[in-house]
């Protein structure tokens, strides 16, 4: 599966929302491009993009370039494939984290889930240490609205311990959710985000899986 590339618009916090991002078309099409250039020192004609990913026309190709374009990825005059050229943004520090499956956001869940492949994004941007711990799980759910984490975002956590107030991704009593960590009179327990859904207090285990350090959301058109 190829990873989607969600670029960074804005650091500081634990939430940082991202801007447009890149599909998983729009991310095979510039990775095709970047490894184009360093075999042949030119960008890829629309011809040979289009060959290339089996699109119907060039002009399939020609959309593919114009939004990596808008989204800031790819810079040069848009009636010129073979002059377009990665931009500096795209050599910063990158590193793929792991999407281990989603994450209830409502109630907690026992089923399991499975690797849904990568995000890449920029380290520096989002103040993450290159030597963080780190993964990523996809939201299911509308617990957390109060928190500004919405049904399909993807949020990156850390694996360390938490702190009063923090943002976690926890297994209580064997189930998994994502709430927000609080401790009260000495025991710890799990808030939601949102008033209609109930705090959730372990009867028996509650195992804090990662702490959250970073929101993605992709454009929605």
């Amino acid at each position: 599966m190829q990873s989607p590339d969600l670029m960074p618009r804005s650091k500081g916090g634990h939430l940082i929302t991202m801007g447009e991002a890149l599909t998983l078309k729009q991310q095979a099409v510039r990775d095709f491009i970047e490894a184009y250039r360093q075999r042949e020192g030119v960008s890829p004609s629309l011809r040979e993009i289009q060959a290339y990913f089996g699109f119907a026309s060039p002009n399939a190709a020609a959309k593919h370039l114009a939004a990596l374009r808008r989204k800031g990825v790819l810079q040069g005059s848009s009636g010129r494939a073979r002059g377009l050229v990665l931009s500096e943004s795209t050599d910063r520090l990158i590193s793929e984290i792991p999407i281990l499956g989603a994450i209830p956001a409502g109630q907690p869940l026992g089923e399991s889930e499975q690797r849904e492949g990568c995000v890449r994004v920029d380290l520096d941007t989002l103040g993450i240490p290159k030597n963080a711990r780190t993964f990523a799980l996809r939201v299911r759910g509308d617990s957390m609205t109060g928190a500004h984490i919405l049904d399909g975002d993807v949020v990156i956590l850390e694996l360390k311990p938490p702190s009063h107030g923090r943002v976690v991704a926890a297994l209580i009593d064997g189930e998994s959710t994502l709430k927000t960590f609080l401790v009260r009179s000495g025991k710890p327990y799990l808030r939601a985000e949102n008033p209609n859904y109930p705090d959730l207090i372990p009867a028996q285990e509650l195992v804090i899986q990662g702490v959250m350090i970073a929101l993605l959301r992709q454009a929605r058109h």
